[in-house]
């Protein structure tokens, strides 16, 4: 199939294949002369087929420069319009950690500015290591959400004796009661009665308390934040203006009995593009809104301006990395004679699990190389396990992806996005390997993660040896 829309060379190739534009997170993404997909950091560019040829698939790339110039971006965006509008309050950027553990994520993050947000005793016991590793100084901020089991509690008191700033997200009327007695700040959660157009937005939540059971608690021993968590994948500014206004009409009530509090933490909830198919709002209007509505809804209440705290996950990890296949063969769909299957070297169940998840996540892809390829096919995508569901469709569309043919025999695809959750996700389905990791920084590209061995997920299923004996 030939596609008119596109030229073997120039600015309408990148704009088909939604690659250097910002408003997709694809502004560090470009073509080379050979049609091979290339990454750039400052004036250097990684060039994914030579990562491919040298390290194979599957394969998770992640690219630090990119996570980190977003944490960098937000948190100079945040105080930029705090300076413009005067307002008295101030910005922290909490990097969320269930949305990507890895070391090689959390360490840039926090070397531009970043403070932490976990929400397990396991989670926080990195930070302890970390702390103890001196990859840290203590006036970092660690705020700790999620149900508190007693391990969980005990940790935070022990690192509130280490002299760390760690903040108990109080979730419920137990953990309200254990944490009487604690010495350092506290915040409480609260499950506000608002609805927005957003992908999570439940009738009935079981996290945090309702606005008037907070009020009729009062007095909260050394309270410094209001929490709440509105949704995910939020795709209006609608959705982040509305809540915070309601937010500090309620922080400005409890105020009134609790002096020391003096932040209302936002949490996540900031939409990726993941398809590439449609602009979303502009970070900077947000921001500026944000600002612009917290000062006006302080100043008519008379309350001093609030902290704000951020708790975006995906919007930093999901673009700093890319997860690579190669595509083995095509078959023809049946009763779709226009359409082919092409079969990746991984699986969307065991290693883009977020495919399967409430949101049934959509992604973009581009190949790695034959980008510039004159015919187009297209394309249903099926993964190398044993299940029928195991395929990505486009809810019943289509990819458009090179077309095989006698210059085109072998191609390696590229799924944009997958630096959120898709690490902590993926799984062994039906004992395929996790794929291998490969960092690139400052010029370097080094192996992080091996691609698994089958002795390696043997031992994970009890396979240790001869066990015929």
């Amino acid at each position: 199939m030939k596609n008119k829309k596109i030229k073997k060379h120039g600015k309408n190739l990148k704009k088909f294949w939604k690659l250097g534009m910002e408003e997709f997170n694809t502004q560090f993404f470009d073509i080379n002369q050979n049609g091979e997909l290339v990454v750039k950091e400052g004036y250097y560019q990684y060039n994914i087929m030579d990562i491919v040829k040298k390290y194979g698939t599957a394969t998770r790339i992640f690219f630090p420069s990119i996570l980190e110039n977003r944490v960098r971006d937000l948190i100079e965006l945040f105080n930029a319009y705090i300076k413009i509008l005067n307002y008295k309050g101030k910005f922290y950027y909490h990097y969320v950690m269930k949305s990507n553990q890895n070391r090689d994520f959390v360490l840039p993050a926090i070397a531009e500015g970043a403070h932490i947000e976990v929400s397990s005793v396991n989670e926080l016991f990195l930070v302890k290591r970390m702390l103890e590793q001196d990859k840290f100084n203590r006036k970092i901020r660690v705020t700790c959400n999620g149900p508190k089991t007693e391990k969980y509690i005990s940790l935070i008191e022990e690192l509130r004796e280490k002299g760390l700033i760690v903040i108990p997200i109080i979730e419920n009327h137990h953990e309200l009661e254990r944490f009487k007695k604690f010495k350092g700040e506290v915040g409480i959660r609260v499950n506000l009665s608002i609805k927005i157009d957003a992908h999570w937005d439940k009738k009935y939540n079981h996290f945090g308390f309702a606005e008037e059971e907070i009020l009729k608690i009062e007095k909260i021993r050394n309270l410094s934040v209001l929490h709440y968590h509105i949704s995910t994948q939020n795709e209006k500014i609608e959705g982040f203006v509305k809540p915070l206004k309601r937010a500090i009409a309620l922080y400005s009530k409890l105020k009134q009995y609790n002096p020391s509090l003096d932040t209302i933490n936002f949490g996540g909830g900031m939409a990726v593009p993941y398809e590439k198919r449609k602009r979303l709002f502009s970070t900077k209007n947000l921001v500026h809104q944000m600002i612009k509505t917290a000062k006006r809804e302080s100043d008519k209440l008379g309350i001093k301006h609030p902290n704000l705290v951020c708790e975006w996950g995906s919007y930093f990890t999901a673009p700093s990395q890319i997860t690579v296949f190669k595509i083995l063969y095509e078959k023809s769909v049946f009763k779709k004679p226009d359409t082919k299957w092409y079969f990746i070297d991984g699986s969307f169940i065991a290693h883009l699990t977020d495919t399967w998840s409430a949101v049934r996540q959509k992604w973009h892809f581009t190949t790695v190389n034959h980008l510039n390829a004159r015919r187009l096919q297209k394309v249903w995508l099926a993964g190398s396990t044993c299940d029928a569901d195991d395929r990505y469709t486009a809810s019943g569309s289509y990819i458009l992806l090179p077309k095989f043919t006698e210059d085109v025999s072998d191609l390696y695809l590229a799924v944009f996005d997958t630096g959120s959750y898709q690490d902590t996700f993926e799984n062994n389905h039906c004992l395929i390997s996790k794929p291998a990791i490969v960092i690139c920084q400052n010029g370097v590209v080094r192996l992080s993660r091996k691609r698994q061995t089958p002795e390696e997920i043997g031992k994970l299923f009890g396979w240790n040896g001869d066990h015929t004996k």
